[in-house]
């Protein structure tokens, strides 16, 4: 299992949208945070280990109504 974490911009008023979008429809995603700075959410994702980082994040949350960016960081070792 492969963890990884995607900052996503939205459109102005979007965010709330765009995270119940992405908790209710799309499996692989774990948790979706609200967040400050340049993005508006921070969402954690387990993929399959033979699973393509590109393709999800592409096929299955840019293609999600009021997104207009993100920016994908790939985990190594979670410490408990």
């Amino acid at each position: 299992m492969q963890t990884i974490f995607v900052m996503v911009k939205c459109e102005l008023g979007k965010a709330y949208q765009v995270a119940d979008e992405a908790v209710q429809n799309v499996d692989k995603v774990s948790e979706v945070h609200s967040i400050s700075g340049q993005y508006d959410l921070l969402m954690k994702c387990y993929l399959n280990d033979d699973e393509d980082i590109g393709h999800f994040v592409c096929e299955h949350l840019q293609k999600l109504p009021g997104i207009k960016d993100t920016f994908t960081l790939i985990t190594f070792k979670a410490f408990a």
